[in-house]
């Protein structure tokens, strides 16, 4: 029998580098053949082959409504009647931005622009231009996006910046880039008193989902706001991943919770403000955002940027996740999965542990959970590849890597979940032999 998977990754060699167009797609940590997805709707989607998956990646975050929902469908396909790019002005785009700010009182103004790595870059650059200084902090095992000045690992010592992690950027374009371990409010602190007044901002995912699912805690975020605050730094909240994903005013909300008056200086945000159509954001206070062209000397522009249908998606998709309960129960499904994956493991004695927000969750093969990329870098990656061949075997999509995140729609069912976690079992006891 001819595996149309297969036989379409080989034609995508030949004409596209790796046969993917972004590399966490192409199971390379995993081994085995990306699957090429034919359709989707709801939580499931169908590959190449006509097999159906349930989809805990969602295309990584966005389709927290799941795929094709109808209301999202209508709002789009009016959208594209009118046309599908302007480079002009339209109401839409005042529309996105006044829904956004809404939920996020943390802006004044938003700027909307066409992914992630462009928010992340602009954010950066509008940071350094508003405060006047160079440097940037990070956090190891923090995604911002593929800009030159962000793909860097943690130099030899606090007064060591860092190094290049990708052939192509020369090491003078990250030395104003100062990479410190997550959660390690000593070795910050270390940092601010050797740094602080040459830093522009701050930059960290909240809920790190790019080493699977680590949170910041919330003395540390209590930290970095203090000292951001003490030293004129600003505070840049990557919510790219947690935006709409995690609460309703995204995971800012959810450490406001714990940190009175707690506000990040800059948001970045991305995938559920698209709906799935390629669109991010950046926002912040007025006199921050007002730096930006063509009010003020930082430059920053995109032809594509609120385009009329991603807009037009967007708006859908925030109507839709803004309806009482949305959010309550969203959760009560992610929680359902990892609790139930959860005893399964301990069926079979295995080392497990995991954790979620809102529609965003994490496991790891460990007994407890990690707390920074170099203990997530531990994890045995034999086993994870054997989980995640099992769960695909039994039609259960997880991410082809250990360092993603999983997410949950409001799509998938009770059922869903009995079906995944029945599915973690048969795979856990295998693993417990």
């Amino acid at each position: 029998m001819t595996d149309r998977n297969l036989d379409l990754f080989e034609r995508a060699k030949r004409v596209i580098p790796g046969g993917v167009n972004s590399p966490v797609r192409a199971f390379k940590a995993v081994g085995g053949t990306p699957r090429f997805v034919q359709r989707a709707q709801g939580a499931y989607f169908w590959d190449a082959d006509g097999k159906r998956y349930i989809d805990y990646i969602g295309s990584w975050g966005p389709m927290i409504l799941g795929h094709g929902h109808p209301a999202v469908l209508e709002a789009v396909q009016k959208a594209a009647l009118d046309g599908f790019s302007f480079g002009a002005p339209t109401e839409r785009e005042v529309e996105l931005a006044e829904a956004i700010l809404k939920l996020v009182p943390s802006m004044d103004m938003v700027r909307l622009v066409s992914s992630g790595t462009e928010a992340g870059m602009s954010a950066i650059r509008l940071a350094r231009g508003a405060t006047g200084r160079s440097k940037i902090l990070k956090f190891e095992g923090c995604y911002h996006g593929h800009a030159d000045a962000l793909l860097v690992k943690a130099g030899s010592g606090l007064a060591t910046f860092g190094n290049p992690t990708s052939a192509g950027v020369p090491p003078e374009v990250v030395q104003h880039t100062l990479v410190l371990e997550y959660n390690n409010i000593q070795q910050l602190e270390e940092a601010f008193a050797l740094h602080g007044k040459e830093l522009a901002c701050v930059m960290i995912e909240p809920i790190a989902g790019n080493m699977n699912f680590v949170r910041a805690s919330v003395p540390f975020i209590k930290r970095c706001r203090e000292l951001c605050t003490e030293y004129g730094a600003l505070f840049v909240f990557d919510e790219v991943m947690t935006g709409f994903r995690v609460a309703p005013g995204s995971a800012q909300q959810v450490y406001a919770r714990n940190i009175p008056g707690f506000e990040p200086d800059m948001t970045v945000m991305g995938k559920v403000i698209g709906g799935g159509m390629p669109l991010a954001a950046f926002g912040g206070k007025r006199a921050v955002m007002e730096q930006l062209a063509p009010l003020g000397p930082v430059y920053q522009a995109g032809t594509l940027s609120g385009n009329p249908v991603a807009t037009a998606c967007g708006l859908a998709t925030l109507a839709e996740i803004s309806k009482p309960g949305f959010y309550e129960d969203l959760s009560r499904k992610t929680q359902s999965l990892i609790s139930g994956l959860q005893a399964e493991a301990d069926k079979a004695d295995i080392d497990f542990c995991g954790d979620s927000e809102g529609g965003m969750f994490g496991f790891f093969l460990f007994k407890e959970l990690p707390q920074n990329y170099a203990k997530v870098m531990t994890t045995d990656n034999a086993r994870f590849n054997t989980l995640f061949h099992g769960l695909l075997d039994h039609g259960v999509y997880i991410a082809p890597a250990l360092y993603e995140a999983g997410f949950m729609s409001a799509a998938h069912t009770d059922a869903d979940i009995a079906e995944t976690v029945a599915a973690a079992g048969e795979v856990f006891s295998l693993l417990s032999k």
